[in-house]
């Protein structure tokens, strides 16, 4: 078997097509935003709309060394560092050049440090909906993409976002998928992707089912 012809890269190939298609639909929606809805904040704390939008691109434009001088800038903090190259580039870049630089980046193959090979798509995936649910934003998004990041989701990954599960069963009411023992929360699946990734949810996007259990507080903002 020829090494184009393997399952594994077939994978690649199909994750690579879904980071492409991702982010040239983000550049869409942020070109369609007006002026203020760029101030809303998201949902990752502290960050507005443009912060998220100007993290989203830092891997574009960021060398490997460029990275570790930035890390050592922040005393070796990766928080610190993002926190600080978002808030300095959404002042740097205008709202157009932000969503551009999304666009014409869509095949760039950088994914985030460490990150396994669906990292870059639930990096753009998940900063997507940080802007989309916090606007209330009717995009969804398309099922293969949440599948490939929903399955690949292990007890390490929880872990490392903070995303505290116990005695919860996530189920997921628009497709085949749950996560989890306990307590039945259900969702979309895209909502569901973000409590994975560490989010509170806004009130009411989540629901405890037929049999009325109450949504753990730790789950939604």
């Amino acid at each position: 078997m020829s090494r184009s012809a393997s399952p594994a890269f077939a994978h690649r190939r199909t994750i690579a097509a879904a980071v492409a298609a991702e982010r040239r639909e983000l550049a869409d929606v942020l070109d369609a935003l007006t002026p203020d809805r760029w101030d809303v904040p998201s949902l990752c704390a502290g960050w507005r709309v443009r912060e998220v939008a100007a993290h989203l691109s830092l891997g574009f434009r960021t060398t490997l060394p460029g990275f570790a001088a930035e890390l050592l800038r922040a005393r070796g903090s990766l928080h610190r560092m993002t926190d600080r190259t978002a808030r300095r580039d959404a002042a740097a870049f205008t709202t157009r050049e932000l969503a551009a630089l999304l666009r014409e980046n869509a095949g760039h193959p950088w994914r985030p440090p460490a990150a396994g090979p669906t990292g870059a798509l639930a990096h753009d995936v998940v900063h997507g909906l940080d802007i989309t649910v916090a606007l209330g934003h009717p995009r969804r998004v398309p099922e293969d993409r949440l599948r490939l990041l929903l399955d690949a989701a292990t007890p390490r990954s929880l872990r490392f976002f903070g995303a505290d599960l116990t005695g919860v069963q996530l189920r997921a009411q628009d497709l085949d998928w749950s996560l989890g023992e306990g307590t039945p929360v259900y969702g979309e699946a895209q909502d569901l992707l973000l409590l994975l990734f560490g989010r509170r949810l806004p009130p009411g996007r989540l629901n405890g089912g037929p049999e009325g259990h109450r949504v753990p507080p730790t789950l939604v903002a």
